[in-house]
């Protein structure tokens, strides 16, 4: 008799400001999903400190696997696979969750799996919705990426696009900072631009020459700064509302222009998003009204999964399993890794 064998896996996440653990069972189904945020604590600072950040993860690391654990109700002996994010992030805080997976891994005897980050977010979307087919476009947006993929099934993807400088998320952060709206940049800006006209002032769109489906958003990011110094010496007021719409409508022109042309590009059934700005609802509206007249559904993570967690960590490592996709023991972080 062949009976099948639920799959535990405990994952950790580590990447950047949040601490984070999680227990799936068989990827999609996440039994426990705890996450300890130091927003408050770097709020002040207008940005992440990447020392105090994996001081604050060693604070907590251990605290949060027990509770993950706990919530689940699975022991350690259960598991039967220790995943942690492995890049990109800060190779501080990457280098305390990939420690403690590699700690676990080798007391347990279970295979050790290290997931890139982003993937990780490409996977909530199929915690979310798990009857999501394939092929799909992906537009992956988050504080270090910008990318457009195609996936085919869920073994691989092809990269059709991605920024050349500047990632969305962090040109976000980047002004939030420069007008001083607070940490992090996306949900203060999106909160902000709601007051806003998002007609106001019309920021350059980044243009291409070759048939590309890369992004960038250094030059309005530069942009933005240039025209708060001009109103600043014509000593006339500066909306900070107004500018914060326009400058949130211009990266949101800029990343639905490249899905669409993307979208005719390929013959997919949907698209997903994935990342931190996909919590964005603002700009899932506009792109859900654009895909409407090509018949394509939009999916998105619901948005405890949008932001950084550790159940989509375990989501991907799930198949990685499957694939026997192991990492060894001597795994170290990869602070710059890409898709």
């Amino acid at each position: 008799m062949n009976c099948k064998k639920d799959i535990f896996i405990l994952a950790l996440e580590t990447s950047c400001d949040e601490t984070a653990a999680a227990v799936t069972r068989n990827g999609l189904d996440i039994l426990s999903s705890v996450v300890s945020s130091q927003i408050d604590l770097h709020e002040k600072f207008g940005g992440v400190v990447p020392e105090l950040a994996s001081r604050k993860h060693l604070e907590f690391i251990n605290p949060v696997i027990e509770e993950s654990l706990a919530q689940a109700g699975v022991h350690k002996e259960e598991l039967d696979a220790v995943a942690a994010t492995c890049g990109p992030g800060l190779v501080g805080s990457l280098l305390v969750g990939l420690s403690a997976a590699k700690t676990l891994s080798f007391l347990l005897d279970v295979p050790l799996i290290g997931v890139n980050h982003i993937l990780g977010h490409i996977y909530a979307n199929f915690i979310s919705h798990p009857e999501l087919q394939t092929p799909v476009l992906c537009l992956t947006v988050s504080g270090g990426h910008t990318d457009l993929l195609y996936f085919e099934d869920l073994k691989g993807y092809e990269i059709l696009g991605r920024t050349r400088d500047d990632a969305a998320g962090e040109a976000f952060d980047k002004i939030a900072r420069f007008l001083e709206l607070g940490y992090p940049g996306g949900p203060v800006i999106e909160k902000l631009a709601r007051e806003g006209d998002s007609g106001a002032v019309d920021f350059p769109r980044a243009e291409f020459k070759d048939d590309t489906l890369d992004f960038s958003f250094s030059g309005l990011k530069t942009a933005v700064i240039n025209y708060v110094h001009n109103q600043r010496q014509k000593d006339e007021k500066i909306n900070k509302a107004d500018i914060a719409a326009s400058f949130q409508k211009t990266v949101f022109d800029m990343l639905i222009k490249n899905v669409i042309k993307a979208a005719n590009k390929m013959e997919v059934k949907s698209v997903v998003l994935a990342g931190g700005v996909a919590a964005n609802e603002k700009f899932r509206c506009r792109l859900e009204n654009e895909l409407t007249s090509k018949k394509l559904p939009l999916f998105y993570p619901e948005r405890k999964y949008c932001t950084d967690n550790a159940a989509m960590i375990g989501a991907a490592g799930y198949y990685q399993f499957l694939n026997r996709d192991f990492a060894a023991l001597d795994l170290n972080p990869e602070p710059g890794l890409r898709l």
